[in-house]
């Protein structure tokens, strides 16, 4: 091999090697983030590594000495058990009907606090509070001051007026859990959908006025398209929560009336019967749905960051 040749290959190696000083440099920069790192590792992923293999025994915590492995047997009784069958449609509902209540609810919203008028800072204020209360919290407030058929606000308005005096739990038991979950994520779609709308470009805005678009037509071909990856992001961060939500149906129904969802019949799989196998089972087919929804919600959210770089 000549010298001519040589040196184009050592020039090559010394551009693709680092020096060490560059190297150090890079780790020095990770360093702080890895006790961080091993935390997260600790308190999520070996716990669920937990959970995925306890999944795969017929583990019943009454009778330890009696576990063994099964396979996959606990997640066919999950997917074909009608009571839990049941309570993966229950999910599926409720998530949905939250979902797209509180968008239309958020919207509305959004689009009245986009507009300027006296004392709009205080109803922002007022509106985004539901979203601040603790679930079961929330729950708890919606059970006996709204619900409560002798002293709750709804009877009493409707005594007021000399209507019926239902008993709203009972009777709709379901429609009860959900408008406590609309009442608290409305605010949040309200955020996001606000947080779109202020991204708008005024002077597209502006130049439709004066060509005479009207309100509905400005909001129909503009503030719509413009709105539509802020009103998936919502519907994805909505659903990633709702899928798992726990407390309202714990604290309104206790999981009675047709209303145990997925986490809830987890919860009573396991500490009311003991099955930790089949519990680990369910509870693993809830972390698998919401990592797929929260993959859909990473892809907006990437996709809304690129647009507004490409936007500056």
């Amino acid at each position: 091999m000549t010298a001519t040749t040589t040196a184009p290959l050592a020039a090559a190696s010394v551009r693709t090697t680092r020096p060490p000083s560059a190297r150090l440099r890079a780790w020095a920069t990770r360093a702080p983030l890895l006790p961080a790192l091993v935390f997260m590792i600790v308190v999520t992923q070996l716990p669920f590594v937990a959970t995925l293999v306890i999944s795969f025994f017929d583990w019943n915590a009454l009778y330890p000495k009696a576990r063994h492995f099964t396979g996959v047997d606990n997640y066919r009784q999950v997917l074909t058990d009608a009571d839990l069958r049941h309570s993966v449609w229950t999910t599926i509902l409720l998530t949905a009907t939250v979902v797209l209540v509180s968008l239309v609810l958020g919207l509305a919203l959004a689009l009245l606090l986009d507009r300027r008028f006296r004392g709009r800072g205080v109803v922002r204020t007022l509106l985004i509070a539901p979203f601040l209360v603790v679930p079961v919290a929330a729950a708890l407030l919606w059970k006996h001051v709204l619900y409560n058929p002798e002293y709750g606000l709804l009877n009493g308005l409707l005594h007021y007026v000399g209507g019926p005096q239902p008993d709203w739990i009972s009777n709709t038991p379901l429609l009860a859990v959900e408008a406590s979950l609309v009442w608290q994520w409305t605010p949040f779609m309200m955020l996001i959908l606000l947080a779109g709308l202020q991204s708008r470009d005024p002077q597209q805005i502006e130049a439709a006025r004066v060509d005479g678009a009207s309100d509905w037509q400005i909001f129909r071909h503009l503030t719509l398209p413009h709105l539509r990856r802020y009103l998936e992001l919502g519907a994805l961060l909505g659903s990633i929560y709702i899928v798992q939500n726990f407390d309202a149906v714990f604290t309104i129904t206790s999981g009675g009336l047709d209303t145990a969802n997925l986490p809830y019949t987890v919860y009573q799989s396991f500490y009311q019967a003991h099955e930790n196998g089949l519990a680990s089972a369910a509870g693993v087919l809830v972390v698998i749905g919401s990592i797929i929804i929260a993959t859909f919600a990473l892809r907006v959210v990437s996709s809304l960051f690129r647009e507004e770089a490409g936007r500056a």
